[in-house]
């Protein structure tokens, strides 16, 4: 099932009506923004364990959730 306000103020906390609009658009699901949130906070530790790079829905949530002036 797709993601909820709830969800969504529940793993982030509360987040500004453009960002829930977006996040709602993708059609993830909580454990898809979960593993979104996971990348964002620590994407080399996650590399390190051998897990593949994220595709697909949670990909999407990665771009919404990193911001535009992030240099890798």
């Amino acid at each position: 099932m797709g993601l909820k306000q709830s969800d969504i103020t529940a793993i982030l906390g509360p987040v500004d009506e453009t960002l829930m609009a977006e996040l709602l658009a993708t059609g993830a699901t909580a454990s898809e923004l979960a593993e979104a949130i996971a990348w964002v906070n620590n994407d080399e530790a996650l590399i390190g364990e051998g897990r593949h790079l994220p595709a697909g829905r949670v990909a999407a949530l990665i771009d919404i959730l990193t911001p535009d002036d992030v240099e890798e």
